[in-house]
C-alpha cells in the first residue's frame, strides 16, 4: 500500500462544507460562489478518500518520512526507500564502502519505487557509521549517468566541495528534551511573533549558531514579551543569499547553523521562557539545484514538479511543486509532521501562498478585491486543495498548531475553516501596511503630506471575521536595495547622533517618535496578531545584505547589532524599551482580539487619529504643533489613565505629559463621550477606563 503511486481513477463526490451557512452568514458576498466553495472542499474531501485507498490512515501517509529515505533500523541494518520512476538504475555508496557504486544496488517495483536493504555486518554491527557521507548514483532509462542526495536526507553538509552531500545520521537523536511541547496547548489569544533569522543574529560578522541563538538571542526575546518566535532559513538551502527561499533539502535542519540537535535544544529553550515556534516553510517553490535538491532527481523534468514551463517560477528561478501528485502530497505532508515531531515546531508561517493559489502566480496582476476575480479559471485548485486538506490535517492533529498565510491577494476565507469551506489557515500576513509605510517615506520628505484618511484605510482594509498578523516592517523591507524604517526616518545622522550625548538634531527627534509611533498604530489598529523582524524593535540602522561577490562577501551588513540597544550611551535603548511597554500594554489591556478598531476621527489638518479598540482609547499626533485639551472620542463614561505614553522620558520622549493625571469623561451630542487631553506634537498616547 505504501508503494502506491498514482491515485486510481474513481467517482468524485460533491461533499458541502458541513459549517458553509457560517461563513455565508458572516460573507454574504460569497453567496453567488457558492458552487466553488462546495467544489473545493469536494476536492479535499475526495482527495483524502483517495489517500485512504494506498494508506490506511491520513496520519500514516503523512509520515512516510520514517519509510523514505535512508534509515537505520534496530537490528543495525539499513533501509532505503525511493520513488523514482525515471531512473534504470540506482545504488547507494559513500565514504563507508569508499565510494564503490556498484555495491548496494536498489531494486524497482512495478510503481516506481526503488528499495535496498543492507543487513549488518557479521559481527552485528551497522555497515554505516554514524557522519559517514553518502550518496545515490543513478542512471535514467536513456543511459545517462548522474549522482543525487536523498529528497527526505534529515542533514547535509557541504564542507569544502561546491555542493552538498547527504550525511548518514545513524538510527536516533541522542537529543533529551527538557520541556513539554506547545502544540498540545491552545495558542495564545494573540500572537506576539519576533521574526528571526539564525546565521545573522550576531553583533559579529559571521554566521551565528542555533546554540548561540538560544543562549544569547531567546533570553532578549522573553524579556521583551514575544511569545512566538517565527525561524526562518532553517530548511537547507544551499545559497545563503537566498534568505532561505531557494529549498535544497526539506527535511534538513541548515547545517551551516550547526547540528540538527542544536536545532532542538534551540526549540527546547524557547519552550522552556513560554515561547512558540513557528517555521518558515516553503512549499510555494524548490531551487532548480540538481545535484543537491529535489530538481530532476530521477532525471526527468517533473518528478514533484510540474514539466515544462507551468514548472517553472520565471521570477524566482525555481521549480514549482504539482500538488496533484500523491507522491507530492505524501512529500509534503511528510514534511510538515517531520518539523513538528522530530522537532517540535508549533506552527508554519507558509511562504508564498499568493503564487501558490493562482496559475498567474501573482506576476502582473492586480487584486482589486471584486469577488469574481478569484474565483475563476486562475485560481490553482491542486494548490488550494493541498494547503486546505494540510490546514484540516494539522489542526484536527495538533489544538495548539498555528498557521499563517503569506498571501497579498486577499482570497476570501483564506483564514477561515476548511469545515467553512476556507483554507483553514489562523492568519495571513497583512502585506499591504509595510508597503504603505516605505512608500510614505521614500515618496514624501515630509509626514506633512501623510493622509491620515488613507493611513486608516490600509490599517482597516482587511476581510472581517479573517484574522491578519500587523508588521510596520519584515525582513522584505530590510534587505539589500531597501532600508529599515529608523534609516528611512534617521538615514546618515544614524552614525553621528544616536549617543545621548550629542545634539538631539531634528531629524533624529522626528525619527525616534514616528518610530514609535508607527509601531503603535499598526499594532494597534491593523491586525489581531503582531511582528516585528529581528532588531527593528530598537530601530537597527541601515540594511541587510548577505555575503556575494557584489560586496566582497562580506558579513558587515549580514549581522543584527544587539549591542546598539544594550549601550545605556545610545538612543537605541529608548526604542527596545517602548517594544516591551507596547507588549507589556497589550498584555495588561488586551485589544487584539477585541474584534476591529473603531475609529472616531481621522483629522487632516490637525493630523489626528483617534480610534477605541477592547475598550482602550488610542490617540497619535502627526503634526509638528501641539494640541491642548483636545477632545478625545471614549466607548463610556468614566475615568481614563495613560497606560502608554510615547513621550515618556523612558522612551526617548520629552516629557510633556504627566502620566500620573486622570482624565475624566463628559459627554457631547447624546450619548457620546469625551475626554479632554494633551497632545505634543509626534506623540501617541493610550488611554484604558480605571476601575477606581
Amino acid at each position: 500500500l505504501l508503494y502506491t503511486i498514482k491515485f486510481e481513477e474513481g467517482m468524485s463526490l460533491s461533499h458541502e462544507p458541513p459549517d458553509l451557512a457560517n461563513l455565508l452568514t458572516m460573507d454574504p458576498y460569497l453567496e453567488p460562489h457558492r458552487d466553488f466553495l462546495i467544489d473545493l472542499y469536494s476536492n479535499v474531501q475526495n482527495t483524502k478518500q483517495r489517500v485512504l485507498e494506498i494508506s490506511p490512515t491520513l496520519e500514516e501517509f503523512a509520515s512516510s518520512y520514517k519509510t523514505y529515505g535512508i534509515h537505520q533500523r534496530p537490528d543495525n541494518s539499513v533501509v532505503c526507500r525511493e520513488w523514482a520512476p525515471n531512473l534504470a538504475q540506482l545504488s547507494l555508496a559513500g565514504d563507508f564502502n569508499e565510494w564503490n557504486t556498484t555495491q548496494y544496488p536498489f531494486e524497482r517495483n512495478e510503481f516506481g519505487v526503488w528499495e535496498l536493504t543492507i543487513p549488518p555486518d557479521s559481527a552485528g554491527e551497522c555497515r554505516i557509521s554514524p557522519g559517514s557521507d553518502v550518496r545515490y548514483f543513478c542512471v535514467d532509462g536513456e543511459g545517462t549517468h548522474f549522482d543525487r542526495i536523498s529528497p527526505w536526507a534529515r542533514y547535509v553538509t557541504q564542507g569544502d566541495r561546491v555542493y552538498y552531500n547527504e550525511v548518514f545520521v545513524g538510527p536516533h537523536s541522542e537529543y533529551e528534551w527538557n520541556n513539554p511541547s506547545l502544540i498540545t496547548r491552545p495558542p495564545p489569544r494573540a500572537l506576539y511573533i519576533y521574526e528571526a533569522h539564525v546565521g545573522i543574529s550576531s553583533p559579529e560578522p559571521k554566521i551565528a549558531s542555533y546554540i548561540e541563538f538560544a543562549d544569547s538571542v531567546i533570553p532578549r526575546i522573553a524579556e521583551l514579551g514575544y511569545n512566538t518566535i517565527q525561524l526562518m532559513a532553517v530548511m537547507e538551502h544551499a545559497y545563503y543569499a537566498s534568505f532561505g527561499y531557494q529549498v535544497t533539502s526539506f527535511f534538513a535542519a541548515s547545517s551551516r547553523f550547526g547540528h540538527p540537535d542544536t536545532l532542538k535544544y534551540l526549540v527546547d529553550s524557547a519552550h522552556s521562557h513560554g515561547i512558540r515556534v513557528l517555521l518558515d516553510l516553503v512549499h510555494s517553490h524548490a531551487s532548480t539545484n540538481t545535484k543537491d535538491g529535489l530538481n530532476s532527481f530521477d532525471g526527468s523534468d517533473s518528478h514533484f514538479f510540474h514539466g515544462g514551463a507551468a514548472g517553472t517560477h520565471h521570477l524566482w528561478k525555481s521549480r514549482l511543486f504539482d500538488y496533484t501528485n500523491p507522491e507530492t502530497l505524501r512529500f509534503l505532508l511528510a514534511n510538515l509532521e517531520y518539523w513538528i515531531t522530530e522537532f517540535r515546531f508549533d506552527g508554519f508561517r507558509f511562504d508564498g501562498v499568493t503564487s501558490m493559489l493562482y496559475h498567474h502566480h501573482g506576476i502582473g496582476h492586480v487584486f482589486t478585491g471584486e469577488y469574481g476575480g478569484y474565483y475563476d479559471n486562475q485560481l490553482n485548485r491542486g494548490a488550494v486543495t493541498y494547503l486546505m486538506l494540510a490546514n484540516e490535517y494539522l489542526h484536527s492533529k495538533y489544538p495548539g498548531v498555528v498557521t499563517i498565510a503569506e498571501d497579498v491577494s486577499g482570497l476570501p476565507a483564506l483564514c477561515r475553516p476548511v469545515s467553512e469551506g476556507g483554507g483553514g489557515f489562523d492568519y495571513r500576513l497583512a502585506m499591504s501596511t509595510p508597503d504603505m509605510w516605505i512608500k510614505l517615506l521614500k515618496e514624501t520628505t515630509t509626514d506633512g503630506v501623510w493622509n491620515m484618511g488613507s493611513i486608516v484605510h490600509t490599517l482597516t482594509n482587511r476581510r472581517i471575521g479573517e484574522k491578519s498578523i500587523a508588521y510596520v516592517e519584515s525582513h522584505d523591507q530590510a534587505l539589500v536595495g531597501d532600508k529599515s524604517i529608523a534609516f528611512w526616518l534617521m538615514d546618515k545622522e544614524m552614525y553621528t547622533n544616536m549617543s545621548v550625548l550629542s545634539e538631539r538634531t531634528p531629524r533624529i527627534d522626528r525619527g525616534l517618535a514616528l518610530h514609535k509611533m508607527l509601531r503603535l498604530l499598526t499594532f494597534g489598529l491593523g491586525g489581531e496578531g503582531l511582528l516585528t523582524f529581528m532588531g527593528n524593535e530598537f530601530g537597527h540602522p541601515e540594511w541587510l545584505d548577505f555575503p556575494r561577490e557584489g560586496n566582497g562577501e562580506s558579513y558587515h551588513y549580514c549581522r543584527r547589532q544587539y549591542n546598539l540597544a544594550d549601550d545605556e550611551l545610545l538612543r537605541y535603548k529608548f526604542l527596545n524599551r517602548f517594544d516591551g511597554a507596547l507588549l507589556s500594554a497589550e498584555q495588561g489591556h488586551p485589544w487584539l482580539d477585541k474584534g476591529p478598531g473603531y475609529v472616531y476621527l481621522s483629522h487632516e489638518a490637525d493630523k489626528v487619529i483617534v480610534f477605541e479598540r477592547g475598550g482602550l482609547c488610542f490617540a497619535f499626533n502627526f503634526h509638528w504643533d501641539s494640541f491642548v485639551d483636545y477632545s478625545l472620542q471614549v466607548a463610556g463614561p468614566g475615568k481614563y489613565c495613560i497606560v502608554l505614553n510615547s513621550d515618556h522620558g523612558y522612551y526617548g520622549g520629552h516629557g510633556r505629559v504627566d502620566d500620573t493625571v486622570p482624565a475624566f469623561s463628559y459627554t457631547e451630542e447624546g450619548d457620546r463621550y469625551f475626554i479632554k487631553a494633551y497632545l505634543p506634537s509626534r506623540t501617541c498616547l493610550v488611554f484604558a477606563k480605571s476601575d477606581d
